[in-house]
């Protein structure tokens, strides 16, 4: 291969299959709504880090005590990945090995937890996520979870019920966190309620984080034992998860990560890792976090105006969650009708025995560029398309068009 070969004429010579897949759902990408809210556009620099040839080396274990040779300088990128961390975060010890927001989570409890100890989380159908006692997942086999909500009157969390939960179940730890809970937690409360029952707090900030970096939201790590977050979502990093917590936890949670949960680090994504959070630590992070939520702010009003049932009235963070029944639609048909036009999200649990809901994030599409009007155009086009107005093909069309007047990436485009 010619040293002056990109990358991608390597790929489309050696493999046009895969080349074609990869350029096929980057067209995907930049033609439709992405409002998943667990997404994002990972910068450029963070893609050549993933890309790069640290992709080849194999480092079990950590920097200074490797399982094996040649680790020299890939101990660079994690020791820089660790610092960025600590100091994006205020965090006495940080871990940015674990290769998934699930990962965190089963190594904090690892470190943490004993087999067949109670946890008190958000239920699953309030917005927990599988990692929060799903008996589908290792979580839900292996300790004995009780789930709290939140209230039929306001869709927050109910803090009276968690603490009488506690009382009564008297946990080994306390969860808090969600995949759909669009307001900021009471960590101070939950510390309280933890403490009042000898608890520990893990926080599962998998969905938040990437605000806390920003300034837009408050920060768990004063009050938690051990945080849990991933580092794409609003973060807007390669796709893993990290640990946070104070350094008298810091051996208990390593070991849990490495040799409990994980073998070799992948020091690709550990330095992509690090050049996110240098991206976080800058003003035009801060920035962005802030416009995310304006835009959350903004696309809630403008779905409330299209009839929608906007989950606790509105939003805090990069989240908005919605009813849909109102137009006698359930969450999966609902996406169904949103997916043909190229407005791609997710369903959620809504609690309380209703059916599924609708959740949107606006991370992606602050990335692209867009702001409030943008918003208020999005919201426009998702009414249209749960109620059917018109033919889909135009409607696609009409995302299309908006979706690339906002390139996530424009060299591509």
């Amino acid at each position: 291969m010619p040293v002056t070969d990109t990358a991608a004429d390597a790929l489309t010579r050696q493999d046009p299959e895969i080349a074609g897949i990869i350029l096929a759902e980057t067209r995907r990408q930049s033609a439709g709504l992405q409002l998943i809210a667990a997404e994002n556009f990972a910068s450029p620099a963070v893609l050549e880090a993933l890309g790069s040839p640290l992709v080849n080396k194999y480092a079990e274990g950590y920097p200074g005590a490797r399982h094996h040779g040649g680790c020299e300088v890939v101990d660079m990128a994690e020791r820089v990945a660790v610092e960025r961390a600590r100091a994006l975060f205020g965090a006495e010890h940080a871990n940015v090995q674990p290769h998934s927001g699930s990962a965190a989570v089963l190594a904090a409890y690892a470190a943490l937890l004993a087999p067949g100890d109670r946890v008190l989380a958000m239920g699953l159908r309030e917005g927990g996520h599988l990692t929060h006692g799903s008996p589908a997942n290792f979580s839900g086999r292996w300790f004995e979870f009780t789930g709290y909500g939140v209230r039929a009157d306001t869709g927050l969390i109910d803090y009276d019920r968690v603490r009488e939960l506690a009382l009564d179940r008297r946990p080994r730890a306390i969860v808090c966190g969600s995949i759909a809970y669009p307001r900021h937690p009471d960590y101070a409360r939950f510390r309280e309620i933890a403490d009042e029952v000898d608890a520990l707090l893990i926080v599962d900030a998998a969905h938040p984080i990437g605000l806390v970096a920003g300034g837009a939201a408050p920060s768990p790590v004063p009050y938690a034992d051990v945080v849990c977050a991933t580092t794409h979502k609003v973060l807007r990093g390669p796709r893993g998860g990290m640990l946070l917590c104070g350094g008298r936890l810091g051996d208990r949670v390593d070991r849990a990560v490495f040799p409990f949960t994980q073998g070799g680090a992948q020091m690709h994504t550990v330095a992509a890792k690090a050049v996110a959070f240098g991206e976080a630590a800058t003003p035009a992070f801060a920035a962005y976090v802030r416009q995310v939520v304006a835009n959350a702010r903004a696309l809630a009003a403008g779905l409330a105006e299209q009839g929608l049932a906007v989950a606790t009235g509105g939003t805090d963070t990069h989240l908005v969650v919605v009813d849909v029944t109102g137009l006698g639609l359930d969450g999966v048909r609902a996406r169904g009708r949103l997916a043909a036009a190229g407005i791609v999200l997710d369903v959620c649990g809504l609690g309380h025995g209703a059916s599924r809901g609708l959740r949107l994030g606006t991370a992606a599409v602050t990335t692209q560029g867009m702001r409030e009007p943008e918003m208020a155009r999005v919201a426009a086009l998702t009414g249209a398309a749960l109620r059917g107005d018109g033919d889909v093909a135009r409607l696609r069309e009409a995302v299309a068009e908006l979706a690339l007047a906002f390139p996530p990436y424009p060299a591509l485009a």
